[in-house]
């Protein structure tokens, strides 16, 4: 593509020279200098790539410096996509600009807009024409193309998904809820540190579970640690001040404190003292409504609430008694329960560097379906009712069988099962499973013998209604690549409304049988390029040989992986042209993710970023992917330009 063929407009290119021409006063500029006229044209661009391209230009002179001609030259190779050029000129009958009307045109029949085009296409000219000529002519240049194309509205993520669209009148338990396990470990399980950003960061994300293992510190002062471990201490009143300060900076929806308390009752009564002082209006104190729960409320009715998850006396009805007296002698009383800890199989999941005596309740683990475990011998231990009290609609409840739970279990209890006990279930008895999900707020948690901290897929368990399904937050990888692509949806808010075949307690779904549920989608995505992808950390010439993996995460039967070619050493403008077709079964459950490596040798490939979300989020027509690092960071400006089209 010709320095002609890429400014055909005589306006551009005076554009263009008024930018610059400052600039190049001295004649000559160099690297430093080239980069901060790049800001100039408020494009994004990385570093690394017009340094290489700078050292390309430059190559075999005496002096690193370059002039006007070399800079357009430079610009022209980050900026000038010949993909959107192919597409603007389609649209541009004189190839210089595009009028309002073929913006209107191009919106309907590219990008699959229905509403409002006129409107959209105005706004998009006034919005990202820079030169002010084109922009008064309501017309878009090239240059203003680009940066149409380059934007988010052009992103494959529906911009109406990035707020909260979905009903959040529903109860509780028909929410998908972002989780988190042990939140307060930023490393492994054993050893590391537990440290308070693991609550910051967990919130920032979205996360509307959080982890708190309670333990007896000195001077009557609760701790919060892996029990039974090295891991590291901090205070208990610490982490309620962070979870204060940042509960509801990134949602509005209620956070869940799921706690597994090792405490005495002297200590939990410092612990509820802790929880009301510090969260005040913020923490749930009472139902809403009725005493008699016969229902969950839902997360707009929770909305800026804070709720505590744990072991209670008695049943709500009498707590609510109890305060609804204010009887405050009996703050200090204790009532015995078999286990004070929020889970009753996590406390001795945790592959304690220690033998414990209790570890007997593990026994049964591995019974796959759903009659009761033979039930194991456990000490009483001592719950002080203020804490007790403060536990409305998230009340821990032993999980002893699915029979067990639709005859006995109350609507407001909720039950924590680990993942291998959860797998077997998922693979013997998913219709009770489903049956379970859909009335009961079931938690999900790894198991014991991940003491690095790694994850299991989530997604096997949100296929059958799971709604808090626990990861370790702090451990990059594809399972956190899906929990973070996930809830994505409906604005971040940390709660995806589940499928109403996942909610409805007559139905009879499962991943396994999807049925009369199924309403399948045929997907089609061609894979049109890369652009300024991170170059490979083995190469010294800022190259990549990149191939990109289109994987489908869903019920077994949608689980599916497609590869394109590798392009040889080009990071910075890769095209493929590849188009991929898919057949997916029940998309409502189906996560996509886009994942860019590097080919280092027929067996091995280095990861350079991907980008998951759901598929019911995609985007039609022409739109840009942006990656994002393993910790989730975005490594803008790095995207796949890709076309979308699915019905």
């Amino acid at each position: 593509m010709t320095w002609a063929e890429s400014f055909l407009n005589p306006i551009s290119h005076t554009w263009f020279l008024n930018i610059i021409q400052d600039d190049f006063m001295g004649g000559k500029i160099n690297l430093e200098n080239t980069i901060e006229l790049l800001k100039k044209f408020q494009l994004p661009f990385d570093r690394a790539h017009v340094k290489h391209v700078f050292k390309k230009t430059v190559d075999k002179r005496k002096e690193h410096m370059i002039n006007t001609e070399d800079f357009r030259a430079i610009y022209r190779t980050i900026v000038h996509r010949p993909e959107f050029l192919e597409l603007f000129r389609a649209y541009s009958p004189n190839s210089k600009t595009v009028a309002h009307d073929q913006v209107v045109e191009f919106l309907k029949k590219e990008q699959y807009e229905t509403e409002n085009c006129e409107t959209t296409a105005l706004e998009i000219i006034l919005k990202y024409e820079p030169i002010e000529e084109v922009r008064k002519r309501r017309q878009l240049s090239f240059e203003g193309f680009i940066r149409y194309m380059d934007s988010e509205e052009c992103s494959v993520f529906k911009s109406h998904h990035r707020t909260v669209y979905q009903d959040m009148n529903y109860p509780l338990c028909d929410y998908f809820i972002s989780s988190s396990h042990n939140t307060y470990l930023i490393s492994d399980q054993l050893i590391g540190p537990s440290h308070l950003w693991g609550y910051t960061s967990a919130l920032l994300k979205g996360c509307r579970c959080l982890e708190i293992d309670c333990w007896d510190g000195s001077n009557n002062e609760p701790i919060v640690h892996h029990g039974h471990t090295l891991t590291s201490k901090i205070p208990f009143r610490s982490v309620i001040q962070v979870i204060e300060k940042y509960a509801f900076e990134v949602s509005d929806y209620p956070v869940v404190l799921s706690l597994e308390n090792h405490c005495s009752p002297q200590q939990q009564e410092v612990m509820a003292d802790y929880l009301e002082s510090i969260l005040g209006e913020k923490l749930l104190t009472s139902t809403i409504g009725e005493a008699r729960v016969t229902q969950l409320p839902s997360p707009e009715a929770l909305k800026f609430k804070i709720l505590i998850k744990n072991k209670k006396v008695g049943t709500l009805e009498e707590s609510m008694l109890r305060r609804d007296l204010d009887s405050h002698g009996e703050k200090g009383e204790v009532s015995e329960s078999e286990n004070v800890s929020d889970d009753e199989d996590d406390s001795d999941d945790t592959a304690p560097l220690w033998p414990q005596h209790d570890s007997s309740k593990r026994k049964g683990e591995g019974t796959s379906s759903a009659p009761p475990r033979k039930k194991a011998k456990m000490k009483k231990v001592k719950i002080a009712l203020a804490l007790s009290d403060l536990v409305i609609y998230t009340k821990s409840e032993k999980f002893v069988s699915f029979e067990h739970s639709q005859n006995h279990q109350k609507c407001y209890e909720n039950n924590s099962i680990g993942e291998v006990r959860a797998r077997k279930f998922v693979k013997h008895s998913a219709r009770e499973f489903v049956l379970h999900t859909s009335k009961f707020i079931t938690r999900i948690y790894p198991k014991g013998t991940r003491a690095t901290s790694s994850n299991y897929n989530p997604q096997e368990f949100w296929n059958v209604g799971c709604q808090m399904v626990a990861l370790n937050f702090q451990t990059p990888g594809i399972q956190m690549e899906l929990q973070n692509g996930k809830f994505l949806d409906n604005g971040g808010s940390g709660y995806i409304l589940k499928p109403e075949f996942l909610r409805n307690q007559g139905a009879t779904f499962t991943p396994h049988n999807v049925g009369r549920y199924s309403r399948s989608m045929s997907l089609s995505i061609k894979l049109i390029s890369g652009h300024q992808l991170p170059p490979s950390s083995l190469s010294k010439t800022n190259k990549a040989d990149p191939l990109v993996q289109i994987e489908i995460y869903g019920v077994p039967e949608d689980q599916t992986k497609k590869r394109s070619s590798v392009i040889k050493s080009n990071a910075l403008s890769p095209r493929w042209d590849e188009t991929f077709s898919f057949t997916i079964q029940v998309p409502e459950l189906a996560l996509i993710r886009f994942c860019v490596e590097d080919e280092i040798s027929l067996v091995s490939n280095e990861f350079l970023g991907q980008y998951t979300l759901p598929v019911l989020s995609l985007n039609k027509g022409y739109r840009n992917v942006p990656l994002l690092a393993k910790d989730g960071t975005n490594l803008k400006p790095a995207s796949l330009f890709v076309h979308i089209w699915y019905y």
